[in-house]
């Protein structure tokens, strides 16, 4: 029983539901960045180098025989993957920036006020002060 216990102290822990949370947040977002990657970033590329579709950019290993399929080494789609991950790379980047210098804001401490000197020292100030005016 000791060990469904500890499990259900971990899940339900708050780092575990907030990462949970951030994992379909950042499936959702990868969706999101490869459909604006091959959709609006690589069809102007593709214009720009003479009308390629990357997507299509394969080396055929092998030709299709009778009733196997063709072996390819598909290149385009390892080239809109990088492109992907770079654009989620720079923007979890700015994110984590953004979110960083928020909590340097956040946490910087006001300055602390100067402490009261002790009745010693206050007692030891006035007698300098005394001495000085003496002379």
């Amino acid at each position: 029983m000791g060990i469904l216990q500890e499990f259900k102290e971990f899940a339900i822990k708050g780092n575990v539901i907030d990462m949970s949370v951030g994992i379909v947040i950042g499936a959702a977002f990868g969706k999101i960045v490869s459909s604006f990657v091959a959709d609006v970033i690589m069809p102007p590329i593709g214009v720009l180098i003479g009308g390629v579709d990357f997507s299509n950019l394969a080396i055929t290993l092998k030709e299709a025989v009778d009733k196997s399929p063709a072996v390819t080494l598909n290149y385009g789609h390892f080239i809109q993957s990088t492109v992907d991950f770079t654009i989620i790379a720079a923007a979890i980047f700015v994110v984590v920036k953004l979110i960083n210098k928020l909590k340097k804001n956040e946490d910087a401490p006001a300055p602390a006020a100067a402490p009261e000197p002790s009745p010693e020292v206050v007692l030891l100030t006035e007698i300098r002060d005394l001495l000085k005016s003496a002379k």
